[in-house]
């Protein structure tokens, strides 16, 4: 789009050279001794400057031609458009007359010089104006920027001379105040509202859109255009002080805004109203913050196109109509999940692992609609509106699994592992992307993403557990003292990973953690139960030789199957070590240690492992209990890991 918009000054210029015959015809007709210099044709601007001496906003002759020193008349001074030569001349004149006079009988007589004095300022005004007419084309081929230069000296010069005016107490001629400056304003409001309202014939690439469009891109292109030549050309023209950049903009923008506000009042259709908004929030916007006019335009004390009033029912009409596209495209992606689902047809497999497109494509599709809807509308936060109903589709994507569980077909697994693959998509795009996101609707999504991985997770993992039934019972029990009965735990889970596998490596080691920490779990549900009594010290550092080995094995197991759960190896071993020590301090410290690690560590949980230790007190226990009590009143962790509020003790 912005394409459409790209300007080329130079066939600009050349395109300007039209304007400027006409004006020299008019100039030298109006003013028969005005001559129009122009450069040797087939000279460059350069070479034109060079081979002239410019004097007073004109390219005169060389110096070998016209002396340097020669005083111009009043005349000559028209002809050679040295303009502010001329209106210097003028007030010079002025100032003489009305100096010399200071009655009004006295004026009278004088009459003849005033009558010429303002002949002479009606003359020179003409000039000047037809030069002012013509200050969005100025060109080296006509009447130069050297000339728009003088004429505008001219007018701050006339400017300063009404000022004066205003300061004495004597009566100005009738010329005064000439408001020369005034008159310059309003004829440059005058241009630029021309300029928009007929602005260049559309090129090729417009011929295909709406009237509106059309109408909107071809003014955008006009305004970009004229700035463009007012900070290029005309710019250099005025006097810092008198800010000519921002003052076009000014105008541009106003005239521009009132053509937009008229638009925005009719009602329009979704794609014009969707090409409306980009011009105000993004195309338009564009323009001013180019390189080239950003440095010269204050862009921010224009504001927007559009007030508040008529740009918000717009706003509301292109979400509605984003979010109803979004709502359609996810409905047809999770159906035709479904419709596969219902045909039998099996999960697509990459790499060995089951796939499924679900993810992909709404995650694309939302990404692209929110990034666009964000250029649109100008603003990030009004894009998020965009996603407002996301977490119904997850709601309805977590039924459609709940479904697939619930039937529980030979193809269920490999949806569900498929499914996993989704589930981490998504997630990973709410937590990396949460700026495409409004907050409340990311944080339901997250959360029914996690119930939905934990239940596919159950899914899978159950059939396992239930196998492994047989092993967990040994578990705690006087066989556990000996090694074989943990053996055979381990082969048994190692035989049964082969089921598990199908979903990506990410999805697979998640998995593995959570067989892991199930399987830590029960270990330490079974060995809290009390079936074992450790009467003595012996008993005691058998067992905890016995439970750290035993944390050893199993982390070493299922690290080789891609969990990545450290910290349950910890858990045991800290358990072990309160098995070990005798002296109550020491249980004390290793208790509280315990606690500040894993704050979900009850009282119930030590009182059912002290109790192993039939030596062990019951007001020793008491102390202990009261000891990770205090501790845990104490003891504030982040985002701790929950272990010890999933094994249920008597």
């Amino acid at each position: 789009m912005l394409s459409t918009l790209r300007g080329c000054l130079p066939c600009r210029t050349c395109r300007a050279r039209a304007p400027f015959s006409r004006v020299s015809t008019w100039l030298t007709m109006r003013f028969p001794k005005l001559k129009i210099l122009r450069s040797p044709r087939g000279q460059s601007p350069t070479e034109a400057n060079n081979s002239a001496t410019v004097v007073d906003g004109a390219q005169s002759v060389s110096s070998d031609e016209e002396p340097e020193n020669v005083i111009l008349t009043f005349e000559e001074s028209l002809e050679r458009l040295h303009l502010s030569q001329a209106s210097q001349m003028l007030i010079q004149r002025e100032e003489r007359l009305f100096g010399e006079i200071t009655e009004a009988e006295a004026l009278k007589q004088h009459k003849e010089d005033v009558d010429k004095l303002a002949a002479d300022y009606r003359k020179l005004k003409d000039i000047v104006e037809s030069v002012i007419d013509q200050s969005m084309s100025v060109s080296i081929d006509g009447v130069g920027p050297d000339t728009l230069t003088s004429a505008v000296k001219a007018i701050y010069q006339e400017e300063e001379q009404d000022q004066r005016w205003r300061q004495r107490d004597q009566t100005p001629p009738a010329w005064r105040p000439c408001r020369w400056k005034a008159d310059h304003d309003s004829k440059l409001s005058k241009m630029v509202k021309d300029r928009l309202d007929a602005p260049s014939t559309p090129p090729a690439e417009l011929i295909d859109q709406s009237s509106l469009q059309q109408e909107i891109n071809l003014i955008g292109r006009q305004l970009k255009d004229d700035l463009l030549w007012v900070v290029g050309v005309v710019r250099t023209c005025y006097p810092p002080q008198a800010h000519i950049c921002n003052f076009y903009a000014r105008l541009y923008h106003q005239f521009f805004s009132s053509r937009i506000n008229k638009i925005a009042n009719f009602g329009l259709v979704d794609k014009d109203c969707t090409f409306l908004l980009r011009w105000v929030n993004e195309y338009y916007p564009g323009i001013l913050q180019s390189p080239d006019l950003a440095r010269e335009i204050d862009t921010e004390a224009f504001g927007k196109l559009l007030p508040k009033e008529l740009l918000e029912p717009l706003e509301e009409q292109y979400l509605s109509k984003q979010q109803s596209e979004l709502k359609t495209y996810i409905g047809r992606v999770l159906d035709e999940a479904a419709q596969k689902w219902n045909n039998g047809e099996e999960p697509k497999r990459e790499d060995g692992c089951y796939t499924s497109p679900v993810a992909y494509d709404i995650i694309q599709l939302i990404n692209g609609m929110v990034t666009a809807a964000e250029k649109v509308l100008g603003d990030l936060t009004k894009a998020q509106s965009v996603t407002r109903e996301l977490s119904v589709f997850i709601e309805r994507f977590r039924s459609f699994q709940d479904n697939i569980i619930r039937q529980n077909r030979e193809d269920s697994k490999a949806y569900i592992k498929a499914n996993l693959g989704c589930i981490k998509q998504f997630r990973e795009v709410l937590e990396t992307k949460s700026s495409l996101f409004l907050e409340d609707e990311r944080v339901k999504c997250l959360s029914v993403l996690d119930e939905m991985k934990q239940s596919a997770h159950m899914y899978l993992l159950n059939p396992v557990h239930d196998s492994l039934k047989q092993n967990y019972r040994k578990l705690g029990t006087n066989d556990w003292l000996n090694k074989s009965a943990f053996d055979k735990l381990l082969v048994s889970i190692e035989t049964q990973i082969h089921d598990l596998q199908g979903s990506t490596e990410s999805c697979h080691q998640e998995l593995m953690c959570q067989f892991h920490e199930d399987v830590t779990v029960e270990y330490m549900r079974r060995l809290l139960k009390g079936e074992v009594k450790l009467k003595d010290r012996e008993r005691q550092d058998q067992a905890y030789m016995l439970v750290k080995s035993n944390a050893e094995r199993l982390h070493s197991l299922f690290s080789r199957m891609g969990s990545k759960e450290v910290w349950l190896k910890e858990i045991l071993t800290k358990m072990a070590e309160v098995l070990k020590l005798q002296d109550l301090p020491a249980i004390q410290m290793q208790v509280v240690s315990l606690g500040s690690a894993f704050p979900d560590l009850s009282e119930k949980h030590i009182s059912a492992l002290l109790k192993l230790k039939t030596n062990f007190s019951k007001a020793d226990r008491k102390t202990v209990k009261e000891t990770l009590k205090d501790a845990l009143r104490e003891t504030t962790v982040e985002n701790p890991r929950p272990f010890f509020s999933k094994v249920p003790v008597k």
